[in-house]
Order: C-alpha cells, then structure tokens, then sequence
C-alpha cells in the first residue's frame, strides 16, 4: 500500500517521477533557497527523491511530497526522517518541511508540519520530535513556534554540511515533546 496522509486541503504521499520537475524548480528559486544553501541541480534532486523513497520502504516516513487536495498540484514537502548525523538530531527524529513560494502565506506548511507531528507521536515511539533552521529563518522558526515546538539554545550548532565561514552554517535547535494523547 502506498502511503497517504491527508490533512483537510493537503495530502502527504510517496514520491512520484512527476515531482521531480517542480521540486527541480523549487530548489532553484532563491526565495526558497535563502536559508538552505545554494540551488539544487536534477542529479540532486534525484539523489534526494531516492533517498525519501528509501527512507519511507526502511521506515514508513520520510519526507513525503506535499500536493494541494483540490487540484493535486505539487507544493514542496513536509514530514519525518532521521535527523542527520553529526549534529545534535543524530538518532532523533527530525521534521522539515520546504514548500514552493506559491503556497507560502496560506497556512499549508503549518497544516502540514502539525499532521506530521501529530502522525509522529501516534506511529513512533519517540518522547520528542526535533527540527533545526539557520536563526534567520524566521519563517521556519515562526512555525516551529505555532505547532508547539520550543528552542533548545543549549543545542546550537555549525552544521557541517555548511562550509566554515558560510553565514548559514550555524543552526538553532528545537524540539516538540510528545503530548499526552
């Protein structure tokens, strides 16, 4: 069975060839690209498609492909995976998200990352779920703000996947704690 996780306007669903295209371009828009590094290429965007495929077989989540319910066009992603290694959310659960400049500014990405969290703390077996930004991503840190989610200043970090010297290279770290359902 193919994984599907609807919200009331949106649908969190495995990756599809067809997504390639306008991830492709998402990851070229500067807007999108400010807080995350330089544009991304097709054999990046491929890489990481494939690596959201094989998380979701290994795990049952990943970041899954975001797509509007009403008209089934593609916004970006939202979802769960491993926090990377080498950096404090190493053997945590991370939720991220990254949504197209059409779909910002309409509540999508807050719909998103709460049915995620929500579909975390139901299916896994984690006291928290944790996400990481550049400090200037006050769009990103807003919203870990609105689905609950705290700052844990003692965490911050230079990403190492970020040059030395790179202005995004450090990052804040916040966490949610699982909610007594």
């Amino acid at each position: 069975m193919t994984f599907r996780l609807e919200t009331a306007r949106l649908a969190m669903r495995a990756w599809r060839e067809e997504d390639v295209e306008p991830f492709l371009a998402m990851g070229n828009d500067p807007r999108v690209m400010e807080f995350l590094g330089p544009a991304t290429d097709r054999n990046a965007v491929e890489a990481a498609t494939a690596r959201q495929t094989a998380l979701q077989r290994e795990l049952g989540y990943c970041f899954w492909a975001l797509e509007r319910l009403d008209d089934g066009a593609f916004l970006g992603f939202c979802g769960l995976k491993p926090g990377p290694e080498c950096t404090p959310l190493a053997g945590r659960t991370e939720i991220g998200w990254r949504l197209a400049t059409h779909a910002w500014g309409l509540g999508f990405a807050s719909e998103a990352a709460q049915a995620s969290l929500d579909w975390g703390f139901r299916q896994l077996a984690v006291d928290a779920i944790w996400a990481m930004t550049s400090p200037g991503n006050f769009r990103s840190r807003g919203l870990m703000e609105r689905i609950g989610m705290k700052r844990l200043a003692d965490l911050d970090f230079d990403h190492p996947a970020m040059a030395e010297g790179d202005p995004l290279r450090r990052h804040i770290v916040f966490a949610a704690r699982r909610p007594q359902y």
